[in-house]
């Protein structure tokens, strides 16, 4: 079994580490190197940034801020927001990033997944999916959670992995910023239909949610924000207190 990875995520706006509640209310946390730095650190498996503002405002991704960032850890390092074309992956991946996190370029164009996975391995190619329950079924948003694409979420994973994903993180947003536990059921649905590693997003108050998702999913990573930026958890004993209850972890 692999071993399971503890993620903290940086939302990067204008330059500076943001934390909202269900995409609305964004607060100044930190600087992003400064956060960085200090969770390789602290033992985080890996890194995720996203420049939350990037495909809204139609722009580019902040090149120099992806470097420096690369400079100062040794972990794994994920980059998203404002990914549209296989330059921009390019881009990334040479600034120091090890994967790149497709969301609205992926919906918008899908043979970018496949293009980037042929030429770059789908190791690196990463689908990140802001999902929201409408009605009785989980619809995929785009542009920051802005826009309802239709897609249903179970559907566009299975086709994303199709075109060569290497991994899926589902970021529900129903319970982003809630600090009331994972959306069990979303990821059971997700995890149920794709053969690569699925990651948890949205959601995590508690080490007992970590403790919820760990033994009643068999999702491969947890990603959180605020409870690891406001060190509501520290790594080490989230990670000690997973071990415990026999989830492998590194």
């Amino acid at each position: 079994m692999l071993k399971r990875r503890i993620i903290p995520c940086l939302d990067v706006k204008d330059g500076r580490v943001v934390k909202g509640t269900q995409f609305d209310n964004i607060k100044d946390v930190n600087d992003p190197v400064n956060l960085a730095s200090f969770y390789a650190r602290e033992g985080a498996d890996e890194l995720v940034f996203y420049d939350i503002t990037a495909s809204f405002e139609k722009r580019k991704l902040l090149k120099s801020l992806i470097e420096n960032i690369a400079q100062n850890i040794h972990i794994p390092f994920t980059v998203g927001g404002g990914i549209n074309t296989i330059d921009d992956i390019e881009m990334v991946l040479l600034s120091g990033a090890d994967k790149v996190s497709l969301n609205s370029g992926a919906i918008k164009n899908p043979s970018l997944i496949k293009e980037g996975a042929t030429r770059f391995g789908s190791q690196c190619i990463i689908l990140s999916m802001d999902v929201k329950k409408v009605d009785d079924t989980y619809q995929v948003f785009r542009l920051g959670g802005r826009e309802n694409t239709g897609l249903d979420a179970i559907e566009w994973a299975k086709q994303a992995v199709e075109l060569g994903a290497g991994e899926i993180v589902v970021n529900a947003m129903d319970n982003d910023g809630m600090k009331k536990g994972f959306h069990l059921d979303l990821l059971k649905r997700i995890e149920a239909v794709v053969n690569v590693p699925v990651i948890a997003s949205g959601g995590a108050g508690s080490i007992e949610d970590f403790i919820e998702v760990a033994t009643q999913t068999n999702v491969d990573g947890y990603l959180a924000a605020s409870v690891f930026h406001f060190q509501t958890i520290k790594i080490q004993t989230l990670k000690q207190a997973l071990k415990e209850k026999g989830v492998p972890i590194r």
